[in-house]
């Protein structure tokens, strides 16, 4: 059995109404490039008829696989299941909802071709979102970049190519807490991105609501930043250096006998010193939590059924 020269992975969570279009899409665009290829679709436990699908375009296509998690475990596990089930020498990872358009592949392989190891696909606009996303993303990724010793590009999501060091590399990172943008940027190598304007989307409905968001971007603020804890130590500092001072000038008030009634004040210091522990605590336990679910030592993820892969074959598709 010969392996393709690229593998696509994509992770699939309930866009059972975009994957017809994809996969007619991705299949076009992969035969254009007279390469040998395969699709690796990931179900990421998904509610609607999505696996159905993949199964079923798995079953007419050998160059096209299927695999199901026992449960929902994340779109980054599900990326990461992906591109480890690839077999493919270029491995390229893109979202199912059709933002990511497949027809950018062709000009992201000649990137590769050029001698680049990781291509990424960097957003010049974003159509079809509120001004808030658009605020706090841009803010997220330029503070990303300036608070971490790894240079991650801005305005960059997953939709990239990998060439066989970059993919080698990638595998051999295990952490649980996965930001695999910034993964991707830690490993190194030749980058370069490829400018493009990410359209809206129109079937379905977003799977990342403003919790998710901001989940995902304490992940990838504390995989790759000590900042939050260097700002809560000065923090601290900072807060103590005050008390300091007011001790001094309770007891320069206690020496010169000048009663002053003092609830008010005693009370603003004390709850605002519990504050500043409290939230020191809770940066203390996010990263005391990510310690805690890397030493269980726990698989990534667990693939419950996969259907297809008998291998690349021949470009025999209906495109």
């Amino acid at each position: 059995m010969n392996s393709p020269e690229i593998s696509v992975a994509l992770p699939v969570f309930n866009e059972a109404e975009n994957l017809d279009e994809l996969n007619e899409r991705l299949a076009h665009v992969l035969a254009s490039t007279g390469r040998t290829w395969e699709i690796v679709y990931v179900d990421d436990g998904s509610g609607d008829a999505s696996f159905e699908k993949m199964a079923a375009f798995a079953r007419k296509d050998p160059r096209v696989r299927a695999l199901r998690f026992s449960r929902n475990f994340g779109h980054q596990m599900a990326l990461t299941a992906g591109v480890d089930a690839a077999r493919g020498r270029i491995v390229a990872v893109m979202d199912a909802d059709l933002q990511d358009p497949p027809e950018l592949l062709g000009e992201m392989l000649k990137k590769v071709d050029a001698g680049y190891e990781v291509v990424y696909a960097q957003r010049t606009k974003r159509e079809g979102e509120g001004a808030f996303k658009l605020w706090t993303a841009h803010v997220f990724y330029r503070l990303l970049k300036r608070w971490t010793n790894v240079d991650i590009p801005v305005d960059v999501g997953d939709f990239r190519l990998m060439g066989p060091r970059a993919v080698a590399a990638f595998r051999r990172l295990r952490e649980r807490h996965r930001f695999i943008r910034g993964m991707t940027a830690w490993v190194g190598f030749r980058q370069v991105g490829v400018p493009y304007v990410r359209p809206a989307r129109t079937r379905g409905e977003t799977k990342f609501p403003l919790r998710k968001m901001l989940r995902f971007a304490l992940d990838g603020l504390t995989s790759f930043s000590h900042v939050p804890l260097q700002l809560a130590t000065w923090l601290g500092f900072l807060v103590s250096a005050f008390a300091f001072l007011y001790i001094l000038v309770v007891l320069t008030l206690w020496i010169l006998r000048i009663n002053v009634p003092g609830w008010t004040t005693l009370m603003v210091f004390v709850l605002l010193l519990g504050g500043v522990q409290l939230m020191v605590i809770g940066v203390l336990g996010e990263y005391l939590g990510r310690v805690y679910d890397e030493v269980k030592g726990r698989p990534l993820y667990v693939v419950a059924e996969e259907v297809g892969g008998e291998g690349p074959g021949e470009d025999t598709a209906k495109v």
